[in-house]
C-alpha cells in the first residue's frame, strides 16, 4: 500500500490505491484483483463497494473529478473580489493541488489514454476541460482575445504539455522552471500583465 493521506472512508482509500495503481504501472494494470491487492482485502470485499470494473472506474472519475472540483474551489474561495487573472489561473493548472494527491504528472496521461477506450474516462476528461476551458476562456475574452475558446485550448495544451515534457521523472524535468517561464512569458507578451 502506498502513503497516502488519511481518507475518510473504506471506498475513497480504495479508489486512492485505484489512482496509485494507475499513475505507476499504467491504466491496463487496473484490474479487480491488483485493486485488492493494492488495498490490502480480498476481491469479495473489493466487490462489496464496487461490484464490477465498470463501476470501479464510474467511482474513479467521480473520484479524480471531486479531488479537482474541491481545489478549484478552494482556489476560488481564497481570490479577492475581482476572481483570478490569466495568469493565477494558469498559475492554479501549473501547481495543480489536487494533482499531488492524485500524481497528476504520471495519472493524467494515463487517463488520457483511457478515455480512447474508456467511455466513463472520456466524459471525465472532456467534462473536466470544459469547466477550466470555459472559465479561461472568459478571462481571454476580457483580455481582448478575439477567439477566446481557441485560445484557452492554446493555453490549456501548453500546461499539459509541461507536464509531459517537463513532469516529475521526464527527461527535461530539470529544465521545468524554465520552460514555465517562458510560457508565463508568452501569456503576458499576448495578454499582458495582470493588476
Amino acid at each position: 500500500m502506498t502513503t497516502t493521506p488519511v481518507l475518510a472512508t473504506r471506498r475513497e482509500q480504495i479508489l486512492q490505491e485505484a489512482v496509485d495503481l494507475v499513475a505507476s504501472s499504467g491504466y491496463d494494470k487496473l484490474t479487480m484483483r491488483a485493486v485488492a491487492r493494492a488495498s490490502g482485502i480480498k476481491l469479495g470485499a473489493l466487490q462489496y463497494h464496487f461490484p464490477t470494473r465498470h463501476d470501479l472506474l464510474r467511482g474513479l472519475a467521480s473520484y479524480v473529478a471531486e479531488a479537482y472540483r474541491d481545489s478549484f474551489d478552494a482556489f476560488q474561495a481564497d481570490l479577492p473580489g475581482g476572481g483570478a487573472s490569466v495568469q493565477e489561473l494558469v498559475q492554479f493548472l501549473m501547481e495543480d493541488a489536487a494533482g499531488h494527491r492524485l500524481q497528476a504528472d504520471r495519472l493524467f496521461p494515463q487517463l488520457w489514454a483511457m478515455s480512447l477506450v474508456e467511455p466513463i474516462m472520456e466524459e471525465l476528461m472532456d467534462n473536466l476541460y470544459d469547466e477550466y476551458l470555459e472559465k479561461l476562456a472568459e478571462m481571454l475574452e476580457r483580455r481582448g482575445a478575439q477567439r477566446p475558446r481557441a485560445e484557452a485550448i492554446v493555453v490549456m495544451a501548453m500546461v499539459d504539455g509541461l507536464t509531459l515534457f517537463t513532469g516529475d521523472g521526464r527527461r527535461w524535468a530539470a529544465r521545468g522552471p524554465e520552460v514555465t517561464r517562458a510560457m508565463f512569458d508568452l501569456i503576458e507578451q499576448r495578454y499582458g500583465h495582470d493588476e
